[in-house]
């Protein structure tokens, strides 16, 4: 069975920037496309400053509005995408459980994050979220700006991962804790595809002992040389694998959150893990993840692992 790039539509502009996203994707891979769209809707849960009940479709005419979503998305894609191969389907369900299903044998799943929004609070869309959080799949967040227009394509022409006048880095946070090799492969793939350089963004702590390098600054030079032997033991493997691909690493002292959404704002895409939890409640995706996917400036690609 051929896997497909996936991508979850609900009708906003962030979504319809996650299948713009999606196709440019499903053609660097030579895979179809697939757009899914769960139908069945729900109340929210939080009342709405007007406090007025949110009304709700019957359910054939949420049917017949996800299915105009479907043919009209498949529509403007297949406009910019020639010979891109696309399936559409309604699935059944809300839209978590129905997205969770539908993911299961996918290459990866896309969908729109809303991004950095003005209330707190409402910083992903709740259903990108709870998707994410429980996904054993790879998962792309694709966001928009606050006013809903989307990023800028590094590769607007369909020529090939050649196509554009620019090559926009892929950057990946990695962890040299147990680093995952799912994590490494994906953004080493990403980077081939693209023919980008693969910026590596790592971030590790000193000992609570140290006061800024004024106490033992012997030790700073030793842990750093220790931490930089550690990168290149770790990416050996894969730099014999992807030759093409140029790498630039950087170790940073502290979290790597701020350093990964700095350099999201010239890449094409970055690269994370998230560790599998199979716990009964809790959107589990770490504080790294959790912080990109608030403010980076690129598509997001999240890795589960063990």
């Amino acid at each position: 069975m051929t896997r497909t790039i996936t991508v979850g539509l609900d009708g906003s502009p962030a979504s319809l920037a996650a299948a713009d996203w999606a196709a440019r994707e499903a053609q660097l891979r030579d895979l179809p496309l697939r757009l899914v769209t769960a139908w069945e809707w729900q109340p929210p849960a939080y009342a709405p400053a007007t406090r007025l009940d949110a009304a709700v479709l019957p359910s054939d005419l949420q049917r017949a509005w996800a299915q105009r979503l479907l043919d009209e998305t498949r529509t403007r894609v297949a406009e910019r995408r020639s010979g891109l191969r696309i399936e559409a389907d309604l699935i059944t369900g809300l839209p978590v459980p129905a997205l969770l299903k539908a993911a299961v044998d996918v290459e990866l799943l896309v969908l729109g994050s809303r991004g950095l929004g003005k209330v707190a609070g409402f910083l992903l869309g709740s259903v990108s979220l709870s998707v994410l959080a429980s996904c054993e799949r790879p998962v792309v967040l694709v966001r928009t700006d606050e006013d809903g227009t989307r990023e800028p394509s590094p590769h607007p022409s369909a020529g090939g991962p050649r196509a554009g006048a620019e090559h926009r880095d892929v950057v990946l946070g990695l962890a040299l804790h147990k680093p995952s090799s799912a994590v490494i492969d994906f953004a080493f793939d990403a980077a081939a595809r693209r023919a980008a350089r693969l910026r590596i963004v790592h971030g590790w702590t000193l000992p609570p002992y140290y006061h800024g390098g004024a106490l033992m600054p012997e030790l700073n030079d030793d842990m750093a040389m220790r931490v930089r032997r550690e990168l290149s033991d770790v990416l050996r493997p894969w730099q014999e694998r992807y030759p093409a691909v140029e790498i630039s690493a950087q170790a940073t002292v502290g979290g790597a959150g701020r350093h990964l959404i700095e350099a999201s704002r010239d890449a094409a895409l970055v690269v994370v893990g998230r560790h599998i939890r199979r716990a009964a409640v809790g959107a589990h995706i770490g504080p790294v993840t959790q912080a990109l996917l608030h403010h980076a400036a690129a598509p997001v690609a999240v890795i589960s692992h063990d």
